[in-house]
């Protein structure tokens, strides 16, 4: 009973590290839906033409969304690409030489001499290459109407698949200037965009390291 327990024990640090290395999976509480304030209802006019309670919106606004609950969807056209390269290349040599004079003391070492050289070279060269690409639609709500204008939008999208589940994620602000009529938007008009895209199940699973495997990487000083 205490060997179970001590490797219980040893066992403990390993899972709660691979918890925390674990995605999230699941609706989120920070991108929950934003809903509209509740109307209210305004008593009657008795006679007038002009009622408010009835929806009022300028000739200029349409349907344009513009308030807290509004519904924007956003056209993901995501796509980006990196390259860098580096070369690096030295070269250094170097020689000296000694001969004994023909006359004197030193004339028995002639017609030996002595020399020297050296010489030290080095090359290098680095590459790297990167390119994301992420495209389809999301609606999201508005969550907040900002003095100047702009809103922030926030929403997320989950699919159940046979195989595991799909979902996206995305938080930014937007301007009105930048909704189109039938209230879409391009994602490279997002400003402080925070998009995520993942998934769970087993063909997520299959494609991530093991828990223990993932514990050593981290750990490992090499």
């Amino acid at each position: 009973m205490r060997t179970s327990s001590f490797k219980v024990a040893a066992l403990a640090p390993l899972l709660a590290l691979a918890g925390c290395m674990g995605g999230n999976a699941g609706p989120s509480p920070e991108y929950r839906p934003t809903l509209a304030a509740p109307i209210v209802r305004e008593a009657p006019g008795n006679g007038a033409i002009f009622q408010a309670a009835n929806g009022y919106a300028p000739l200029t606004s349409g349907a344009r969304a513009s308030m807290v609950g509004d519904l924007i969807t956003i056209t993901l056209v995501e796509r980006t690409q990196a390259a860098k390269s580096s070369t690096a290349a030295t070269d250094r040599s170097g020689t000296i030489g000694l001969t004994p004079p023909s006359t004197g003391p030193l004339s028995v070492f002639s017609p030996s001499d002595a020399s020297m050289g050296g010489n030290s070279a080095f090359d290098g060269k680095g590459q790297a290459t990167q390119s994301n690409a992420l495209s389809g639609e999301i609606s999201v709500t508005i969550a907040e109407v900002y003095a100047n204008g702009t809103m922030l939008v926030r929403g997320e999208k989950l699919v159940t698949l046979n195989r595991g589940d799909e979902y996206i994620r995305i938080a930014g602000i937007v301007r009105p200037e930048d909704i189109t009529p039938d209230n879409r938007i391009l994602s490279t008009r997002v400003a402080d965009a925070r998009i995520t895209y993942s998934g769970t199940g087993e063909i997520a699973r299959a494609s991530r390291q093991g828990w223990l495997q993932r514990f050593f990487s981290v750990v490992s000083p090499f």
